[in-house]
């Protein structure tokens, strides 16, 4: 019997872990492991070690499968990467990276880059066309309107993968970086203001990064009693 020991990491932020049923299955090039359950509680920032036994050995271990069964309620669980020792101390890592959401299956190939002429099994090739296809049926183009740039084929940014969109972070991120600009603005004096510019030099002292922004020039504040 062969025993492989597994680490499955989930990511760090806070709604990275699930309460859906995970399990792993391992893919080798002379066959697969049954499929083994991970846990039913993934923790965000924790590293579920198991151990898969096997009744021969599995060969250099190219593939694990991720399966994700929704329970009640979807619960999307981000999975950061698989480490996989094998019974003769090889370590072949998985680098993941992605959301699963509701009831999927993944395929992640191990992490060592390789060149299409270099997929030797048919099992990698196979995986290889499948990858192509799934990301050319989920990045499609669309005309906007005649003479415009090509946009995807989607009605809202909702409609796109969770793994395409902005995280919940970039996107506070982002947020702050707006509102930061649009009161600097404000202060400055360039949103309300009334008159035209009346030299370059005028327009670079808010606009310019080198000289700084004169932040609260319009302001005017009581003298100080002495």
């Amino acid at each position: 019997m062969a025993v492989y020991k597994v680490k499955v990491a989930t990511g760090n932020s806070l709604d990275a872990g699930t309460q859906n049923s995970v399990s792993i299955t391992l893919v080798g090039s002379r066959g697969e492991s049954r499929q083994t359950t991970i846990s039913c509680v993934l923790l965000p920032g924790v590293e579920q070690a198991l151990t898969v036994r096997c009744d021969q050995d599995l060969g250099p271990v190219v593939l694990v499968r991720l399966s994700k069964y929704q329970c009640f309620a979807d619960d999307a669980w981000f999975c950061n990467d698989v480490r996989v020792t094998a019974p003769n101390g090889a370590l072949y890592r998985f680098p993941c990276y992605q959301w699963l959401e509701g009831t999927t299956t993944v395929e992640i190939r191990e992490g060592a880059g390789k060149k299409q002429a270099e997929d030797n099994l048919e099992i990698l090739k196979k995986h290889r066309q499948q990858e192509l296809k799934a990301r050319q049926e989920a990045y499609q183009w669309k005309s906007f309107a005649e003479g415009w740039p090509h946009c995807l084929n989607v009605d809202s940014v909702f409609d796109l993968d969770a793994n395409v969109q902005f995280s919940s972070l970039r996107t506070t991120s982002f947020t702050g970086v707006l509102v930061f600009e649009e009161a600097s603005k404000l202060l400055s004096g360039f949103l309300l203001r009334p008159t035209s510019w009346k030299s370059l030099d005028e327009m670079r002292s808010i606009f310019s990064r080198s000289q700084g922004r004169h932040i609260g020039g319009r302001l005017r504040f009581p003298p100080c009693q002495q």
